[in-house]
Formats: structure tokens, sequence, C-alpha cells
């Protein structure tokens, strides 16, 4: 399950940005999800409730905000929707195309105190 290490990466982010920024309590942290990330939200908001006890993030909620995917397809020349890596353009039906956005996940933001 790579939503555990994925969980423990965000935990480490927040620990650096408490010491950093010098605050002791995370109520609540978003998260930008790509749809075309290979990310299962509900496993990462598990995964993320077992990684936080005991620390500044104990108990916050894990807000998952979903991004869509897009792509840009050569024999159409236009950028489209995408709900799958490989999959056609909807537009024409053509493959292949180049995914443009939906593949990253960040912190978008931390609720502090």
């Amino acid at each position: 399950m790579h939503e555990m290490s994925l969980a423990e990466g965000v935990l480490q982010l927040i620990e650096d940005a408490a010491r950093r920024d010098q605050f002791n309590k995370v109520s609540a942290v978003w998260l930008e999800i790509g749809q075309l990330s290979g990310v299962e939200p509900e496993a990462l908001a598990f995964c993320f409730d077992a990684v936080t006890r005991g620390t500044v993030a104990d108990g916050a909620r894990l807000e998952i905000i979903t991004l869509p995917g897009q792509g840009w397809c050569e024999a159409c020349a236009r950028t489209v929707p995408l709900t799958e890596v490989f999959g056609e353009c909807p537009q024409c039906g053509s493959y292949p195309l180049q995914v443009t956005a939906g593949t990253d996940m960040r912190v978008k933001e931390l609720e502090v105190s």
C-alpha cells in the first residue's frame, strides 16, 4: 500500500513546517490529489489517521481536493479531459495523449494553532 508511505511523507512535510514556522498543532490539512495520480483517497485518509497519532497533526481533519486529469491530443490539437492515463481522446478517439495535468499530489494548505 503506497498510500502509507505517502501519508508518512505528508506528515514529514507537516513536521518540517511546524519546526520552521514554530506552531504546535495542526487542525486541518488540505491535499490536492490528481485524478490520474494512482492515489486512493480513502486509503490515504485511513493511513493519514494512523501515522499522525501522537504527532503535531494528531486529530487533524484531512480535506482532499481532487484535481481532474487533462491531456494534449496531437491528432486534434486540443487539450482534453482525461479519466485514465492511457485513454483515448474524447474528441477524436485518437491515441496516444500526452498527460498534462492530474498526476500530482501536494499539500495545499495547513490550518495551525
